[in-house]
């Protein structure tokens, strides 16, 4: 029913780490370059890090940048998000996206495939 379903969201402490998965299914995975964004209350969906069709690809946005790493797994349909040193600020609900297209856009409209989202909680 959905393509993308996102999992391993939870309550974490300052510093800890967490992973996230994104299950893709009813669409061609390996097609698909991927996207994680994240949306905090009142805040419009920002970008967090993106990864091409082949995984060779990857762009994070600056705040993220040597704390997270975005990988995938064609034969399982899956993309990954290793999240270490969290800080309270990354607390947000995390989506996942998927486009049909060699790079990954940064603009979310772009965007045709995504998922209903997992909520990552950090504590200080």
């Amino acid at each position: 029913q959905v393509p993308l379903l996102e999992s391993g969201g939870g309550l974490v402490q300052a510093g800890g780490s967490l992973r996230l998965s994104c299950a893709a299914s009813g669409v061609i995975f390996k097609e698909m370059a991927m996207a994680w964004f994240r949306q905090a209350p009142g805040k419009e969906r920002e970008f967090v890090t993106a990864i091409g069709r082949s995984g060779t690809f990857t762009y994070d946005s600056d705040s993220v940048k040597g704390r997270f790493t975005v990988s995938r797994d064609n034969a399982k349909s899956t993309v990954y998000l290793e999240m270490n040193s969290l800080k309270p600020e990354d607390t947000a609900v995390y989506y996942c996206a998927g486009q049909s297209s060699i790079t990954p856009p940064l603009n979310p409209d772009e965007y045709a495939y995504w998922g209903q989202g997992t909520q990552v909680t950090v504590s200080s």
